[in-house]
């Protein structure tokens, strides 16, 4: 019993961590999306489709390359920061600044030397190489930034990494964007604001970070951890390599079969897609140390309980946002533009792919947390070289269409795989049957009438009739309702089905068999017994027998002689009244 309890406290501690992680990280996710957005957004109106697709091309070869800089260095300091001894950690530390210096030098070089051949076999554009020049800089300091917010993280901060890895990265990148096209510059001005903007954050992020953290770089006495470091960062990096082909690829076949403007399309779907990926981020932002300390300590089970419980929560956050983003994906990729709405197919398709990889959730890291990362590195490179030949095949054949095809397999093979190696290889395996609740509902939300009313069809049963007054998605018909008089509120049905106004103070429209048709005509009758009978002049005709103005000619000029010498004289009764 002891045990229970113990294993108890401990899963749930671990959820706390992963929960404040996960509320803190879905934040700061959820304002890089913005800042993601606004930036592609004021560059499109800026620059124009034409040089949008040059500026998209350049900057996800960066991107590309960005995942490599660290060459390992992200995973390998939340391997061994969180379990090391206080002593180690500033050498850690310094292998993985070191590394990324290394690594961000050579791909600068790189770059500036293969510009022109990566611009004969894409975009062919004349603005295309100093763009993608500039880029090869902001690489190398990206880089550095990704270490310091590692660093954090790696500590169980989750506020310092959401700072400067969701937040100040692409803030940097808006201003610099902003100012750019401020000033009138062209792609290749965007990109210069971009590098000075990152600039300043590497070298601010670094002080902040040593004096934050109290752990100063050092590479002294650092021989002592060169072989377990690289054995670890090594597999990650070559991983990383080819993870790239896996789900980066597509927007460089784009760009080289298609056109720039293609590209530029493809670009923005990428962008809406980002945002169904912020439930598994945010999870997944303090998962891998508190992995690596149930692991470290042989507490299986409870590692296991967490990764169930983590995955559900993925899950159940994940459907609102698929299914927002699969009802509305049209309507927000026309805020870019008329051009842009051609990517809603490639959308729907690609969001299919991000359902599966948020569904087994965080297989990679825990993968990696297990000391299995040589196995990820197969699977990563057995399934890039896959992902480049469908990729390839289906965007001759399909167009854009095809590229969110090729990379929504790659997802949903790469983590099913990953699903059994980690069940094979450690027993951890986090389906049961609770995800049957979340997941029902989410099908049962995409089936609702308002998907299919958003989507421009008529409501079940109307389809080849015109719309009558309980027709509309508000007003559901309710035949015993309206009976009783309690059916829905007029202004409502009035508003969406074009039923006319029906004036309160006619109470005779009113339904005879309402409450309110009831009342009036028991009103009514008092009146009239206490006013002298229906002559009274308070007595209102019925409105059946009100003979219409249009069709007699005689109620226009008033009674006739012989009716006012027949008519009654009121009482002083009815006078009163």
């Amino acid at each position: 019993m002891a045990r229970d309890e113990r294993v108890a406290d401990e899963e749930r501690e671990a959820l706390v961590t992963i929960a404040h992680g996960a509320v803190v990280t879905s934040g700061g996710v959820t304002g890089q999306r913005l800042l993601t957005a606004a930036t592609e957004f004021l560059l499109v109106a800026g620059l124009g489709p034409a040089l949008y697709g040059v500026y998209a091309v350049a900057w996800r070869i960066s991107q590309i390359l960005t995942q490599l800089v660290t060459f390992g260095s992200v995973p390998a300091l939340q391997r061994f920061v969180p379990a090391g001894e206080p002593a180690e950690r500033p050498r850690i530390v310094g292998l993985a600044y070191a590394t990324t210096a290394t690594a961000g030098a050579a791909v600068t070089a790189g770059v500036w030397l293969a510009a022109p051949a990566i611009d004969a076999v894409t975009v062919d554009t004349p603005a295309f190489v100093p763009t993608l020049r500039l880029f090869g800089l902001i690489v190398g300091l990206t880089g550095v930034v990704m270490i310091v917010a590692a660093t954090f993280r790696a500590l169980g901060s989750a506020r310092g990494e959401v700072v400067f890895n969701k937040l100040l990265r692409p803030a940097a990148r808006l201003v610099g964007g902003a100012g750019a096209i401020a000033l009138g510059s062209g792609v290749v001005g965007v990109a210069s604001g971009m590098v000075v903007c990152m600039l300043a954050l590497a070298v601010v992020g670094v002080v902040i970070s040593v004096r934050s953290t109290g752990i100063v770089p050092s590479l002294r006495g650092v021989r002592t951890d060169l072989r377990r470091f690289y054995n670890h960062a090594a597999p990650v990096a070559m991983s990383s390599f080819g993870k790239v082909f896996q789900d980066r690829i597509d927007l460089l076949l784009v760009g080289a079969l298609l056109t720039a403007v293609a590209a530029g399309v493809y670009n923005v779907v990428v962008v809406l897609i980002s945002i169904a990926w912020i439930p598994l981020i945010s999870f997944n932002q303090l998962l891998p140390p508190v992995a690596s300390d149930l692991y470290a300590a042989d507490e299986m089970e409870t590692l296991n309980a967490v990764y169930s419980s983590v995955t559900r929560l993925i899950v159940t956050a994940v459907l609102p946002l698929l299914a927002v983003l699969g009802v509305y994906g049209g309507e927000l990729l026309g805020a870019f533009g008329a051009t842009y709405t051609r990517g809603y197919l490639p959308l729907v398709v690609y969001l299919g792919g991000t359902f599966v990889g948020s569904a087994v959730g965080a297989t990679g890291w825990l993968l990696m947390m297990t000391d299995h990362q040589y196995a990820r590195m197969a699977l990563d490179w057995l399934l890039a070289v896959l992902n480049v030949v469908l990729t390839y095949a289906f965007v001759v054949e399909f167009g854009l269409v095809g590229a969110a095809l090729g990379t929504a397999l790659a997802i949903a093979v790469q983590n099913g795989i990953q699903v059994l190696l980690l069940r094979r290889f450690e027993g951890l395996f986090p389906f049961d049957w609770t995800f049957l609740r979340p997941l029902a509902a989410g099908v049962c939300s995409g089936r609702t009438p308002a998907t299919d009313w958003s989507s421009g069809n008529s409501p079940p049963g109307t389809a080849g009739r015109s719309p009558g007054p309980s027709d509309s998605p508000e007003v559901p018909r309710h035949k015993s309702l309206e009976r009783r008089g309690l059916a829905w509120p007029i202004p409502i049905r009035r508003r969406f089905s074009g039923a006319p106004r029906r004036s309160i103070t006619n109470r005779s429209s009113w339904p005879t068999g309402s409450r309110r048709g009831s009342c009036w005509a028991r009103r009514r009758r008092r009146r009239r017994s206490r006013c002298g009978g229906s002559n009274s002049p308070r007595a209102r005709p019925s409105p059946d027998t009100r003979t219409p103005a249009s069709t007699s000619s005689t109620s226009s000029k008033g009674p006739t002689p012989s009716e006012s010498a027949t008519k009654p004289t009121p009482s002083p009764r009815a006078t009163r009244c």
